[in-house]
């Protein structure tokens, strides 16, 4: 491993076994000047340039889109990330994500960037030769050449391994042949080179990636007629005896796995940032709407219900942000000034499980905004004229998009656990050492009057109970724990909330350290008062379907042990004072 990976550093997953510190969560008030400066310049290309055209974007304006993307090159928003020696700005991690959050705001044409910049490119940045790098990587990032990932066909979703799709050596050993359909291609109606996996000479051993350029053999079918994210293009791309140099390869024989799930983990942090973005507009506007409708005389966001719901739209996307920059921030730290790919790739995978953490979380956390967003609306919300029908219909893609929130469930539970038997986690210790904590209770009291301090408990507590259903589901199904969805699921839910909860205690405590801090106080109080009260129905079930008699019984005990709230707040009072902030300031303020 190289040298920068084993210095001391935040382990992926080790947020489930020791303890969160606020100077190692990074968040977003700890930008620099160029993040800050990066920041503006991409919110005011996608609400100058980008949202104004999106009615012609969804009438299928394809060289509008690439104009659009020719713009943003021209900004260097789609090589932030990329080496300067190509043409990129070489920036970290941290500013994609930022660029990420505010692409969240331009509807479909978001999916028509991340295709540009994420898993369209970063296959030939990251395992591309030398000579198909410099062929194609500046041409991709100035917005001249547009990309698109080909992975998913009618027969293999999920099971990406599962591909028809064929390549096979002519015999003078010059050029690839390529022949299958591929399915839900974003960028499909008009990009001019395609990311195609398929099995070399049909074999699954040998599935592998390769850069084709559009062609009469490999072109699009019909535009898909689509539920949302219609300002985008998304086609079918059909292969048919695809002629392309033997160096058109991407990696070795048999790498396709390996470039497509590690593609999908960058893809999953930065829809984090994404629908983050997507969620502050969707607030911004039900904010709007709820000052300027009136009923019974008064405006509707002086009624509680209202209150209420605003409140908890902001909560969730507040959470949604400070997860995000969490990941990112120790993605960075890993990083450091190494500026190699091999370093880079090593350091994003180190942190897959948090990547889908961000993934999951964030776009159900998107969901339910967009939801409540319709109803604030009322009436007018199921009207196509007014914003939350588009951001409603929008949304619902991100909970299938880079690997759906199901099998991003089943991956964090297990990926602890792979980390685990190869003892780059210390879990199974851990585990022990909870199982004595559960067995021999010590009697404890609550003298701590710090700030935040029952909150802080309650996140340590709610990381205790994922790692004792994770390690009882461990120790009773053994090898066959991949096979428990339901069980995986339910640990996956429980893991996430107190990844979250953690991270939106640290937030606020850094943010106090600062200055006035009170609504994220409130913010990170309500969280973590309904979270726990989560954690424990969650927990409560998958105990009940795992164990029964005295194992279940004394489970349940220390549940009930380590999920008792001491101290409930005032939540009701609460979210009336997040939401007054924004219904004062008429917009998304946190």
């Amino acid at each position: 491993m190289d040298a920068k990976m084993e210095r001391e550093y935040i382990k992926g997953g080790e947020f489930l076994i020791s303890e969160g510190a606020t100077a190692t969560c990074f968040t977003p008030e700890d930008f620099t000047d160029e993040h800050k400066m990066i920041k503006d310049t991409a919110y005011e290309y996608i609400d100058n340039e980008v949202v104004p055209n999106l009615p012609k974007l969804e009438k299928h304006d394809w060289e509008l889109a690439r104009e659009l993307l020719k713009k943003a090159g021209d900004l260097g928003l789609l090589g932030a990330n990329i080496s300067e020696d190509l043409g990129g700005m070489a920036l970290d991690q941290t500013t994609g994500v930022i660029i990420a959050e505010a692409v969240g705001r331009g509807s479909g044409f978001g999916s028509t960037y991340g295709a540009q910049t994420s898993i369209g490119l970063l296959p030939i940045y990251y395992w591309g030769s030398e000579e198909m790098k410099k062929e194609w990587i500046p041409k991709i990032i100035s917005g001249e050449v547009t990309t698109a990932y080909c992975l998913t066909e009618s027969g293999s979703g999920s099971d990406a391994l599962g591909a028809k799709t064929v390549a096979k050596l002519t015999e003078d050993g010059q050029h690839w042949v390529l022949n299958g359909e591929k399915m839900w291609i974003t960028n499909g109606g008009f990009a001019d080179v395609y990311i195609v996996f398929a099995k070399v000479d049909g074999e699954k051993e040998k599935f592998s990636a390769f850069l084709v350029p559009r062609s009469e053999n490999c072109k699009p079918a019909a535009e898909e007629h689509k539920m949302g994210i219609k300002s985008s293009s998304t086609t079918a791309v059909v292969l048919s005896d695809a002629k392309i140099p033997v160096g058109n390869l991407i990696g070795n024989i048999g790498d396709g796995a390996k470039i497509a799930f590690g593609v999908l983990n960058v893809g999953r942090f930065k829809l984090g940032a994404s629908v983050t973005g997507g969620a502050k507009l969707a607030i911004h506007e039900a904010v709007r709407y709820a000052n300027e409708r009136h009923q019974f005389n008064k405006p509707i966001s002086s009624f509680g219900a209202i209150k209420h719901k605003l409140a908890e739209m902001a909560i969730k996307t507040w959470v949604s942000e400070s997860i995000t920059y969490r990941t990112v921030g120790m993605i960075d730290a890993l990083i450091g000034d190494g500026t190699d790919n091999e370093t880079k790739l090593k350091s994003i995978d180190e942190y897959a499980v948090e990547s889908s953490i961000n993934k999951v979380f964030c776009s159900e956390a998107l969901d339910y905004v967009v939801d409540e967003m319709v109803q604030i609306y009322g009436g007018y919300g199921y009207s196509a004229e007014y914003p939350a029908d588009k951001a409603y219909r929008d949304s619902r893609i991100n909970r299938i998009f880079e690997g759906t929130n199901e099998i991003n469930r089943m991956l964090i539970p297990g990926q602890l656990m792979k980390r685990a038997m190869k003892g780059k986690l210390p879990l199974i210790q851990a585990a022990k050492a909870l199982q004595d904590e559960i067995m021999n209770p010590q009697m404890s009291f609550d003298d701590d009057d710090s700030l935040l301090a029952m909150e802080t408990k309650l996140a340590a507590n709610a990381k205790k109970v994922a790692l004792m259903i994770l390690g009882t589901a461990a120790q009773k199904y053994m090898m066959d724990l991949q096979n428990q969805q339901e069980v995986l699921m339910n640990c996956a839910d429980i893991i996430m909330q107190a990844y979250a909860m953690e991270t939106a205690v640290l937030r606020a405590k850094k943010l106090a350290q600062k200055g006035n801090a009170d609504r994220q106080i409130d913010m990170a109080q309500v969280f973590c008062n309904d979270a726990i009260q989560k954690i424990e129905a969650s927990a409560k079930n998958t105990i009940a379907g795992m164990l029964d008699g005295d194992e279940a019984k004394m489970l349940l005990v220390a549940l009930k042990r380590f999920t008792k709230n001491n101290n409930p707040i005032n939540t009701i009072a609460a979210r009336q004072r997040i939401a007054d902030v924004m219904i004062n300031a008429n917009t998304y303020t946190y």
